[in-house]
């Protein structure tokens, strides 16, 4: 067993200038989901083509790909890949559906970049593949089988790819109106039902738009938070739009992935890449330590939610407002005095929860950074 100890970090909430602090842990993170993919097998509930088909994926990537690195790394960071694989590892819903995922979601990945050693055929697979990076996607509903080699065949004949379901927003930043995120549907918000793919109405460049100047928020006021956005954020999965209220949400297994709603002031959106980037940063540790001893252990509580919170769902909330509280105070605008008074009584609040935190060493770390910037508010 290969052990990952990640050293206490001390800008995860808001990077220093030039900071590798979340390049580390996240880079340890991949590492580690491929370990534990090299010792996880499928679950015996699975059915047999659905433990064929997984046999086949761990030849290749276990007993092949290995020479091929960047190969591996490519695709355990891609949230089509790595998000059914955290729950298939973590038993987080039906066997055959998740290893459908993992395995066809793979092979049409590393098919596209011809990093197969050859043709493989397996007999389990979604309805849809998907690869948001190539604006690819794959309808193969009613298909016996599919071959992975130079390209798709599905039950013998080859198949072209389609295109329309993504698009580019900026780098590495893709706008996903289809998503296969497995626990896309669970809510752990009371003022919401899941996260289904929505529009809501509006064109998908209008939403590009107002990602982009999002971003030139956050660029203009937190640029090393900016870095870390390029870093780790690939799938922005719309699910709305609402001139009141806004509602985002992020998931621990499918990191570089955001499900946002849109709204019409390009500081809100702004506000929730900076909240949710965040969330997805803290969840990367997570893979890695468990950060606090009590996380989830006892509620209480929360400055953002109406529903009583355990102490690690505080530590996410107060985590992601810091960063906020400091883009706020950045812009300078008087008008947004009220809004940053707001953010910091809230962080404030979450802070004096938090002291009943019992953290690791890393955990202590991360606690450290942000009380120092609740000093630097108050």
């Amino acid at each position: 067993m290969v052990a990952f100890a990640p050293s206490p970090p001390d800008d995860l909430t808001i990077p220093k200038p030039g900071s590798t602090t979340l390049r580390a842990i996240w880079s340890m993170s991949l590492r580690k989901l491929f370990e534990d993919f090299k010792t996880l097998h499928a679950p015996p509930a699975a059915s047999a083509r659905a433990k064929a088909d997984y046999r086949a994926l761990r030849e290749v990537l276990v007993g092949f790909l290995p020479g091929n690195p960047g190969a591996i790394a490519n695709l355990l960071r891609r949230p089509a890949v790595s998000a059914p694989l955290r729950c298939l590892r973590d038993g987080s819903g039906d066997a055959d559906a998740l290893i459908a995922e993992v395995v066809a979601q793979s092979f049409f990945m590393l098919a596209s970049v011809r990093a197969l050693p050859g043709p493989v055929t397996v007999q389990t697979f979604p309805d849809v593949l998907i690869d948001p990076h190539r604006g690819i996607h794959l309808d193969v509903r009613g298909a016996t089988d599919l071959t992975f080699g130079d390209g798709v065949r599905v039950d013998g004949e080859p198949r072209e790819p389609s295109r329309g379901a993504f698009h580019d927003i900026d780098g590495d930043i893709v706008l996903c109106t289809l998503d296969n995120n497995p626990l896309r549907e669970v809510e752990a918000h009371p003022d919401k039902q899941g996260n289904a793919v929505d529009l809501g109405g509006r064109p998908a460049s209008e939403w590009v738009a107002s990602l982009r100047e999002a971003l030139a928020i956050v660029e203009r006021t937190l640029p090393d938070f900016r870095a870390e956005i390029d870093l780790m954020l690939q799938h922005v999965v719309p699910v709305g739009y609402d001139e009141h209220a806004h509602l985002s949400a992020s998931y621990r297994e499918s990191l570089g992935t955001i499900y946002l709603s849109l709204h019409p002031n390009p500081l809100t959106m702004a506000e929730a890449l900076i909240h949710e980037v965040s969330h997805n940063k803290l969840n990367a540790l997570l893979e890695l330590d468990p950060v606090l001893r009590n996380g989830d252990e006892a509620r209480f509580a929360s400055p953002v939610r109406p529903d009583p919170r355990p102490l690690m769902g505080v530590l996410l909330a107060v985590h992601a407002f810091v960063p906020v509280a400091r883009m706020l105070e950045q812009l300078g605008d008087p008008k947004l005095a009220g809004r940053l008074d707001q953010v910091r009584a809230q962080n404030r609040e979450g802070v004096a929860v938090l002291e009943a935190a019992d953290p690791t060493p890393v955990g202590q770390g991360l606690l450290d950074e942000i009380r120092r910037w609740d000093r630097h508010f108050a």
